[in-house]
């Protein structure tokens, strides 16, 4: 009799595990398809491909202009969008690939990477070709107002070895303050849903991390302002060259035609920066002050849906960072594909305005011979 009551309750016990086990397996379930609802791997393949395809055309197109221009002014532009163009194309190259095999994986990033050294290595990604395209544009916008207020100096002081040497500073004090974490200054964390690794934003007790996290946001925000700076600079400067030449001559009328499609250019190349990087940034910063961090997320329950809370900020920080990365997409289009004839008409602004600038003491028809012989120039050299 003892023994059958004793068979049943291990029975009882058994059939009860099995009940609970169920359960959790339904749960986890069920918050998995939660996730899939709020994130799908349809993003970052959508971002590779497309990021792919821009900044290739970009970089074949550089290349090939490149090596049909022998102005120097041509060739340090043209080496700044190419530099551009391959940083970006570089971090999709890089991250992207992880990104998908993590939700591949269930989005359980330790199937992938045990160790945790491929976060470390994402996070390292992350941070270099996150600042390095924000200094290129402030080294960009620095260049363009040089050449268009400054064309004597631009022109006799800008050497393309000065461009390159430049180019390559930048490139490696990236490297080096990305590298931080990994010398024990900083820490990178895998951060919610789990598909990527990012600088942890609330972590205090790690050596140096409020250092490394706030430099990265002041840095990304400092980028900005300058290449906000410099450009309402350039605009301004051809707003008021503009003005000070009116009447109804062809070289009036052209000179407002350049102008106007050059601050059309700018503005659009403002508006994708500040647009794409400053969520970011400024969201990293108010995480920073609250010490909080999206990799905690992880630790809560899935919502109901996506938009309810606790999941609130952590979705937020998802969509920010998504919204960096497509500057990476926009870069190559804003710059240089939608509108090819960019670097014809910033050279003959250059060009017209360092005729302004050494002949304004002469009638309107030399500037006119000018202008007329800067477009043919480069229409004959865009044929070649």
């Amino acid at each position: 009799m003892r023994n059958s009551k004793g068979c049943s309750s291990v029975g009882a016990l058994y059939n009860l595990s099995a009940i609970r086990m169920t359960e959790y397996n339904v749960t986890k379930f069920l918050n998995s398809t939660k996730i899939s609802r709020c994130v799908s791997v349809a993003f970052p393949i959508t971002m590779m491909i497309t990021g792919m395809v821009g900044n290739s055309l970009a970089l074949l197109l550089v290349y090939r202009s490149y090596r049909n221009k022998a102005d120097k002014r041509k060739r340090s532009f043209l080496l700044c969008i190419g530099s551009l163009a391959l940083t970006d194309l570089s971090g999709q190259l890089l991250t992207s690939p992880i990104v998908i095999s993590v939700y591949w994986a269930d989005l359980e990033w330790e199937r992938i990477d045990p160790s945790g050294g491929l976060c470390a290595f994402f996070g390292v990604c992350m941070t270099m070709f996150g600042l390095c395209p924000l200094f290129l544009a402030s080294s960009m916008a620095i260049e363009r107002t040089l050449a268009i207020t400054c064309p004597l100096w631009y022109a006799n002081h800008m050497k393309t070895s000065i461009t390159k040497s430049a180019l390559a500073l930048i490139s490696c004090l990236v490297l080096l303050f990305a590298l931080l974490p990994i010398a024990g200054v900083g820490k990178y964390e895998l951060q919610w849903p789990g598909t990527w690794c990012f600088i942890d934003t609330g972590d205090r007790d790690t050596l140096g991390n409020v250092f490394f996290s706030t430099t990265f946001a002041v840095l990304g925000i400092f980028s900005l302002l300058v290449t906000v700076f410099c450009n309402a600079i350039t605009i301004r400067f051809l707003l008021t060259r503009c003005r000070t030449k009116p009447g109804s001559s062809q070289t009036a009328k052209q000179w407002e035609k350049l102008t106007m499609e050059t601050v059309i250019q700018l503005l659009g190349i403002m508006c994708v920066l500040v647009i794409c990087w400053s969520p970011l940034l400024i969201l990293m910063l108010k995480m920073i002050l609250t010490q909080r961090s999206s990799h905690l997320c992880k630790t809560n329950a899935v919502p109901s849906s996506c938009g309810q809370e606790p999941k609130v900020d952590c979705n937020f920080f998802l969509t920010a960072i998504r919204m960096a990365s497509l500057n990476q997409i926009l870069d190559p289009w804003v710059y240089l594909l939608l509108r090819e004839i960019l670097l014809r008409k910033f050279c003959q602004m250059a060009t017209a305005v360092s005729n302004f600038s050494k002949e304004a003491h002469k009638e309107p028809a030399g500037t006119l011979d000018a202008l007329n012989k800067a477009a043919i120039d480069n229409d004959i050299t865009e044929k070649q």
